[in-house]
């Protein structure tokens, strides 16, 4: 039986720097942000898109899905969180600092 920590809800955090120098770099990018918002990832800032997941596994499967999708000069990070780390995120807007969007309410099938 799997552990509790398998149920827990994560966050994938995206991070990627691609070319965009040619005609060509720029057609490469609107494709895989055309994939990313198809998977269910958001903008949260340029160049940074985070999706919610229903687990860990569920997570390293939309890990994996960008990996394949990642073109050749580009670069993409990800980093997993749960809720509670997400929960704990500030945000900084000017001076201000203000609170951080509620996680989306998702339901997910399996």
């Amino acid at each position: 039986m799997p552990s509790l920590s398998a149920y827990r809800f994560m966050w994938v955090v995206l991070m990627f720097d691609l070319p965009m120098h040619t005609k060509a770099d720029r057609r490469r990018y609107a494709i895989f942000r055309k994939k990313l918002l198809k998977d269910g990832f958001v903008k949260m800032q340029f160049s940074v898109y985070i999706r919610h997941c229903a687990s860990r596994e569920n997570a390293e499967v939309h890990e994996l899905r960008v990996g394949r999708w990642v073109p050749q000069e580009g670069e993409v990070r990800t980093i997993t969180i749960t809720d509670k780390q997400y929960e704990r995120m500030r945000r900084f807007v000017g001076k201000l600092r203000t609170k951080v969007e509620d996680p989306p309410s998702q339901l997910e099938f399996f």
